[in-house]
């Protein structure tokens, strides 16, 4: 490692999925529509618009068919739905999904009760995902979840993040995003994890993904940044949650995270006082405040 910074940084928004997955209040299909362009003007070019998962289980994205239909299609911008199964996989490509997502897991228990099985077995029910997506010219972007931390095991050590993360490269997830799923990670827990990741694989494949949960997530960023990963997951307004992760909160504003990069000369292609604005908007919609310390000081100016 060195602190030799890069110079660009690629934001990945998950807002419209992740972020708004776990919300209570029911946001209708126009005001994700309105929510996504408002991004997109911002500059925001991979948005993860969806997810094709069992509505019982997640009614929130219950209605991602029709938000991909009517996705206004910009050549700037990449549309990403996730897909746990064929048959999401399926309903994503019928939608016109763009790029699709897979979701495993560097802890055992967690794994269970996310997915009801194995990391093992979640791994062996990709490779026909990735496969079939694949030849369909589609990307396909892997997730993994605990990569700092778990609520069941604890502590998760680094040479399983980078097992996982190999695997899934090399059954052809063009990227891997790390997922601090419950907030715990701190700067030297998160350098040993990528150090282990990047022993297997380029800094080039891979994404953070972190959570906010113990303020934490800006001093994990600066040390991704400086082992060379250029791809940042963040939610707009630092929406979200984990479900089977009690007391983990938002993923990384957006905001915040545009904040730093700016201070520290990084480019990015993205509008600091639009993406407030789209902020502000699902803040409204949801029926509470903006979660993000950039966009509430940009508030009292």
């Amino acid at each position: 490692m060195n602190n030799d910074y890069p110079t660009k940084v690629s934001l990945f928004e998950v807002g419209p999925r992740d972020g708004l997955q776990n919300e209570k209040a029911q946001v209708s299909t126009e005001d994700k529509l309105h929510f996504i362009a408002l991004l997109s003007k911002a500059g925001l070019a991979r948005i993860e618009a969806g997810s094709f998962v069992s509505a019982k289980w997640v009614p929130q994205m219950a209605d991602s068919k029709a938000v991909f239909e009517r996705l206004p299609r910009q050549d700037s911008v990449v549309y990403s739905a996730l897909t746990p199964n064929l048959k999401g996989l399926d309903a994503a490509l019928e939608a016109g999904a763009q790029e699709v997502a897979v979701f495993g897991s560097a802890s055992e228990a967690f794994s269970q009760k996310n997915i009801n099985c194995s990391i093992n077995e979640s791994l062996n029910r990709f490779e026909p995902v990735i496969s079939k997506a694949t030849a369909a010219g589609i990307k396909v972007r892997g997730y993994v979840s605990c990569v700092l931390g778990c609520p069941y095991e604890g502590d998760i050590g680094p040479s399983a993040v980078a097992d996982v993360t190999d695997r899934l490269i090399n059954m052809g997830c063009y990227e891997v995003a790390l997922g601090d799923t419950i907030g715990t990670g701190t700067p030297r827990k998160t350098a040993a994890m990528l150090e282990a990741v990047l022993a297997k694989q380029p800094a080039t494949r891979l994404a953070v993904h972190f959570h906010d949960t113990y303020g934490q997530a800006l001093a994990n960023i600066l040390i991704a940044l400086q082992h060379h990963i250029t791809t940042i997951d963040s939610a707009a307004g630092g929406l979200g949650g984990c479900p089977y992760a009690r007391g983990a909160s938002g993923n990384v504003a957006t905001e915040d995270v545009l904040y730093m990069l700016e201070g520290m000369g990084i480019e990015t292609g993205v509008d600091l006082s639009a993406l407030v604005q789209a902020s502000r908007f699902i803040a409204d919609v949801i029926g509470r405040p903006v979660n993000a310390k950039v966009a509430q000081a940009l508030s009292t100016q």
